[in-house]
């Protein structure tokens, strides 16, 4: 779908994907993925067909395995979208798969887990080729919560107390690497994404990006914004302070919400081109910095138990009285990014099948069972105040008295 009036943008090279162009001009295209089982062939093909009636112009549905596979391949018989696959540590999938889709995605901080003597150069070589063989563009999605481990091995910083600029260099360094060795061997039908929780983080991961790169036509996201309203914030205020310097060439929403409701993303993505397109934006980078802020991941097939979605909803209901501490909790839905984002946080909640590992600045807690949860992190998040607080003063602050 054309999205009109659109702000300039820097002058990317076009990248087909199916029967859309992002880059060199082209409306921002507006995409989506599927939060459903792949498995589930019924809700995932309802889940895609509510999402094209929306307007989403491109479609990502996640294949860990070849039972995801086959079902992505009967899906692709049943719908004409345009669909990316999302590939994790499996990279080898790209061969069953590259026929039946239009992109896609790998995570460059994946590829080590899957044959690790294996380079990952060679790796992206067998990408490459595949897709070329195949009519296929890619995506080089690097994310927080997954990066690198070479790169963050020679970097010894704590992420979470860094400046911006310095805390995404391992991202930046990442995509860069990748981008270079793809123009290297000839396959430069592929775009570039470097998503952060922190809005302020991604700003400066695509900026220092795109400094360099202006030419490389880039996917914008907040991964693991959260719930609306604040989610949304979030990733409007990275998308106004991006898409308004002429950065951005296709755009992803990605909000904690019930399955029925994943559609709003593509709804929520259109408004807020239209909005950036009208001049109706903030004016400020900064997203609640001296409050409490909850990161979720926006679900995804990988979630291995729909109860995730309530229990964020529960998290952001009793924790309320912790909205003026500068406290982050992290509530993740699978293994993909989960370790990462509840490391850095203040608290993290990393949901399993049947039990939640709860942690607290990087050290595990405990796991425990999905209705006793809450109890342990109301625990935690109130030990957690009283720490900082104790800390506070002993340094010679003194909390204000309430007015």
């Amino acid at each position: 779908m054309a999205q009109h009036n659109q702000p300039r943008r820097n002058q990317t090279r076009a990248v087909k994907i199916g029967g859309i162009t992002i880059g060199n001009g082209h409306p921002i295209a507006v995409q989506s993925m599927c939060a459903t089982p792949t498995t589930d062939i019924p809700a995932t093909l309802k889940q895609i067909n509510s999402l094209q009636a929306v307007g989403a112009d491109v479609i990502r549905i996640a294949a860990d395995n070849k039972k995801d596979a086959r079902a992505l391949i009967e899906l692709r018989q049943q719908t004409p979208a345009v669909l990316s696959v999302d590939l994790q540590e499996n990279y080898r999938l790209a061969e069953i798969l590259a026929p039946h889709v239009d992109k896609i995605r790998y995570n460059p901080g994946h590829l080590y887990h899957h044959e690790r003597n294996k380079p990952w150069r060679d790796k992206v070589q067998y990408l490459a080729d595949i897709a070329d063989k195949h009519d296929c563009a890619m995506r080089v999605g690097v994310n927080a919560g997954s990066v690198d481990p070479d790169k963050l091995a020679r970097r010894s910083f704590d992420r979470s107390a860094d400046t911006a600029s310095e805390s995404v260099l391992p991202m930046v360094e990442s995509a860069l690497e990748h981008s270079e060795w793809l123009d290297q061997i000839g396959f430069t039908r592929y775009c570039v994404s470097l998503k952060d929780s922190d809005p302020k983080k991604a700003i400066s991961a695509y900026r220092q990006f795109a400094d360099t790169r202006p030419d490389i036509p880039l996917h914008l996201g907040v991964t693991e914004a959260g719930m609306p309203p604040e989610g949304i914030e979030k990733t409007r205020i990275a998308f106004e302070q991006l898409i308004g310097k002429g950065i951005g060439d296709t755009i992803r929403v990605s909000l904690t919400l019930p399955y029925d409701d994943k559609h709003r993303e593509i709804s929520i993505g259109r408004q807020i081109l239209k909005d950036i397109s009208a001049g109706q934006v903030r004016t400020v980078v900064h997203f609640n910095e001296n409050k409490l802020n909850l990161i979720s991941c926006p679900s995804c097939s990988r979630v291995e138990n729909e109860a995730f979605i309530d229990l964020a909803e529960k998290v952001k209901a009793t924790t309320r009285y912790a909205e003026n501490h500068a406290i982050t909790i992290a509530v993740m839905g699978c293994r993909v990014n989960g370790p990462g984002e509840t490391d850095d946080a203040d608290l993290g909640l990393w949901c399993g099948p049947n039990y939640v590992n709860l942690k607290k600045r990087g050290k595990k807690i405990g796991a425990f069972k999905y209705d006793e949860i809450l109890a342990q992190l109301d625990s935690a998040l109130k030990s957690l105040i009283e720490s900082d607080r104790t800390t506070l003063e002993c340094s010679g602050y003194k909390n204000p008295s309430p007015a």
